[in-house]
């Protein structure tokens, strides 16, 4: 099963950017078709805040924040890209 956590790293992996009209569908359809598994997108996300630690926390924030507006019933159970 997918946690919040983990769809929020998946959401900061991916090309959708804070800056974007934020839509519950855009945030959903950028998860899921996503191209990287739970494991490459954790590896990307701690690459990202070893690299670039001043814009890391505002990003994971947004993330979690529209993971959250996504999914007000809590995280689905998502199969991740293998």
């Amino acid at each position: 099963m997918s946690t919040t956590s983990d769809l929020a790293q998946v959401l900061f992996a991916s090309s959708l950017q804070p800056s974007t009209d934020l839509t519950p569908e855009r945030v959903r359809a950028a998860i899921e078709t996503c191209h990287c598994d739970a494991e490459a997108c954790a590896a990307y996300v701690a690459q990202e805040a070893g690299d670039h630690p001043e814009s890391y926390v505002t990003r994971m924030r947004w993330a979690l924040k529209a993971v959250a507006m996504a999914y007000p019933a809590g995280a689905p159970a998502l199969r991740l890209a293998a």
